[in-house]
This record gives C-alpha cells, sequence and structure tokens, in this order.
C-alpha cells in the first residue's frame, strides 16, 4: 500500500520491481507536469511519472516520497508516490472500479476500516505512455 495526494492506494505486488528513494529527476522540456522526468537506475533510463499530480493536476509534485519501479513491456517506468505504507495481501472488491476512472482502478479493498483504492499500474503507464 502507498499514499499519494493523501489517498491510500494499493497495487498488484506482481507489477512493482523495486522501490527506490525520490532523488534527482531530470526534467524533460514541454513534458505535461505529471511526467517529472528521468533518471539513471543503473544503466537504464527510466521515466518518472508522479501519480499525485496525475491524479489531480493542481496538486504540487512530490518532494519527499518513493519511486516504484514498474515493468512494462521491455522499459521500466517509474511511479512517484508520497509513501510506501505496507505490503499485505487484500480482498479486493472490483464492483469498486469506475469505467469514469479511465480502467486505472482493479477495485476497492477495505483495511483496518479504511478503503484503499487498488490501482491497475500498467494500465496507469499504458494510458500515460499513449496520451
Amino acid at each position: 500500500m502507498f499514499r499519494a495526494g493523501g489517498t491510500v492506494f494499493g497495487a498488484d505486488g506482481e507489477d512493482i520491481r523495486e522501490l527506490i528513494p525520490l532523488g534527482e529527476i531530470t526534467r524533460l522540456p514541454g513534458a505535461p507536469a505529471f511526467v517529472r522526468g528521468l533518471i539513471n537506475v543503473r544503466g537504464t533510463i527510466v521515466t518518472i511519472l508522479d501519480l499525485g499530480v496525475r491524479l489531480d493536476p493542481s496538486a504540487e509534485p512530490a518532494a519527499e516520497g518513493s519511486i516504484l519501479l514498474v515493468r512494462h513491456r521491455d522499459r521500466l517506468v517509474g511511479v512517484v508516490v508520497d509513501e510506501v505504507a505496507d505490503v499485505r495481501q487484500l480482498e479486493v472488491d472490483p464492483s469498486g472500479a469506475s469505467k469514469a476512472a479511465g480502467d486505472l482502478v482493479r477495485g476497492v479493498a477495505t483495511l483496518d476500516g479504511a478503503p484503499v483504492v487498488v490501482l491497475d499500474l500498467a494500465a496507469l503507464i499504458r494510458q500515460v505512455l499513449l496520451s
């Protein structure tokens, strides 16, 4: 589970390859605000997306946090989150998914009485790379 923009999210652990600390990112001129830029991870250039800004364009980019490295086809893409909270198995209710969310939401789970929005990180990355 992770937090971005004040909301708790979850994702399939199989989607996440690695977790690294948020560091210096080289900005791409002309890129949308949610595309933070590029970093070098052991010789591989990785595009970095800011989840909080992607979901709420008026949000400030995360100044601290972590990067979830996600493999998408033959490349790595990083997703900036404010905080990584825990790794747990969740029972996801797919009826919580919304077509309005553009297929980004797999469903909703409940943890300790609080809702956890379970994202499809691959769909998020696909959506961004095709836009």
